[in-house]
């Protein structure tokens, strides 16, 4: 498929995993502000990932004109009441960064004992063309929460500080192959791949 696929996100690290878990499609992927949408930031208005993504997916297709994914995910963690969820890249503020949100975190769960520290990923992924058809899918990874941030080897956001069921470090210090085969935004995308293709086949651009 000679085709373009905006990923709509100002994170390179997020249209990295997307371009390595979406090579299969033999598409060019590219970013807001490769079409001149760097300022373009839809809100995030529903208490749903699945409503944000899809949201956002359409804002972006009917924008740009053109095929788009998008996705919202986040964190949520058993003893904070599922929080920070929806609310996961604006945990601590405008303008933190990273590291500040793993630490606001990793302060509310100080004094939460090492076997009350489930969590889990969750990551809705959502395709949509300029005429308004969507599609999307959701992906789940539980784990724990870290007494401490592990190395930032890969990965963004949360990732030194969870470490998925079954692994004993965290998804910033696994290979890249090895996390998107068993993160929530691999399973996601895998799980979104088929109506992906379908909607690509069927996309005749104006």
């Amino acid at each position: 498929m000679s085709q373009t696929i905006l990923i709509a996100t100002g994170n390179p690290g997020k249209l990295r995993e997307y371009s390595e878990i979406f090579g299969v499609l033999g598409v060019t992927f590219v970013m807001p502000a490769d079409v001149g949408l760097a300022g373009f930031e839809p809100d995030e208005p529903y208490e749903t990932f699945v409503e944000n993504a899809r949201h956002k997916a359409l804002a972006y297709a009917a924008r740009a004109n053109m095929p788009v994914v998008a996705d919202d995910s986040g964190l949520c963690i058993d003893a904070l009441e599922g929080r920070p969820g929806v609310y996961s890249a604006r945990y601590a503020g405008p303008g933190a960064s990273d590291d500040d949100r793993t630490q606001k975190v990793l302060a509310e769960l100080a004094d939460v004992a090492d076997d009350q520290r489930g969590a889990q990923f969750v990551c809705v992924s959502a395709a949509a063309l300029p005429d308004g058809t969507v599609e999307s899918a959701e992906g789940i990874v539980r784990g724990l929460i870290a007494r401490a941030p592990g190395r930032r080897i890969t990965g963004f956001g949360y990732d030194p500080i969870f470490v998925p069921e079954g692994y004993v470090v965290p998804f910033s210090e696994m290979p890249a192959a090895e996390k998107h085969a068993i993160s929530h935004r691999g399973r996601a995308a895998v799980a979104l791949l088929p109506a992906l293709k379908r909607l690509l086949e069927d996309y005749r651009p104006d």
